[in-house]
Order: structure tokens, then C-alpha cells, then sequence
């Protein structure tokens, strides 16, 4: 998997993490100081990159996570078939088929971003 560990103190708003196994990006980061018998501990509240659930996460801040390694591409449509568009990528010049966000429209030739995890992929802009 690409992933790497780090410690939850480490994380910042707009970076990643991952929660029940999906990677999520972080919308808000808090501290609660340490109490009498404890350590400080870390909340934090993420938006799942893939599937949009919010999730939470409430960790002492020494603990150790894992962090997904998102990758941003660079890709070309090829074709479109209603909610899938054919997309090819332009540094490795692979060629796989992607879901379409419903608020963007996309045209053959266009020129995408999109962020890939493992074999899941979303398109970010056209």
C-alpha cells in the first residue's frame, strides 16, 4: 500500500490521513491540553477523498498513523459514454475509465487533474 507513518502532531488542515482504512483529507485539526493523568489529544474531523464521508478521528497527539500517499495526475480524455470518460494518463500513457463528477462536463481532448490512491481515482478539475 502506499502509505507511510507519522505521528498524529504532524497533521495539518488540508493534508491526509488515513481513517477505517480510507484515505481522508483533513478539514479541521484541534488540541485539547493535557490533563493530570494524561497526554495531550488530538480531534480530528476529515472528509473522505473517494467517497465524501465525514469521518473523525481522536488520537493522543505521540500516536502513530498512517498517512496515504495521494498522487495528483495530469490526463487526457479520450472518449465519453455518458457518466464514464475514457481517460489516458499523460506521463505514463495508460488508458483506464473513470466515473465523471456530475458538475463537470468533460469533451474528448480535454485535459484533466485527477487524484489517484492505489487503483481508485477521482477527477479534480477539467
Amino acid at each position: 500500500m502506499a502509505r507511510e507513518q507519522t505521528e498524529v502532531r504532524e497533521l495539518d488542515e488540508g493534508s491526509y490521513v488515513m481513517i477505517e482504512d480510507t484515505p481522508c483529507k483533513i478539514n479541521s485539526y484541534s488540541t485539547a491540553k493535557p490533563g493530570k493523568h494524561g497526554s495531550a489529544k488530538a480531534r480530528i474531523d476529515a472528509k473522505g477523498v473517494f467517497d465524501s464521508k465525514k469521518r473523525s478521528l481522536s488520537q493522543p497527539v505521540d500516536a502513530k498513523v498512517w498517512v496515504p500517499i495521494v498522487n495528483r495526475k495530469q490526463g487526457q480524455v479520450v472518449s465519453t459514454d455518458g457518466n464514464d470518460a475514457q481517460v489516458m494518463d499523460l506521463d505514463t500513457y495508460d488508458t483506464f475509465t473513470m466515473r465523471v463528477p456530475e458538475d463537470i462536463d468533460l469533451q474528448p481532448d480535454d485535459e484533466i487533474e485527477y487524484l489517484q490512491y492505489e487503483e481508485q481515482r477521482k477527477i479534480t478539475r477539467s
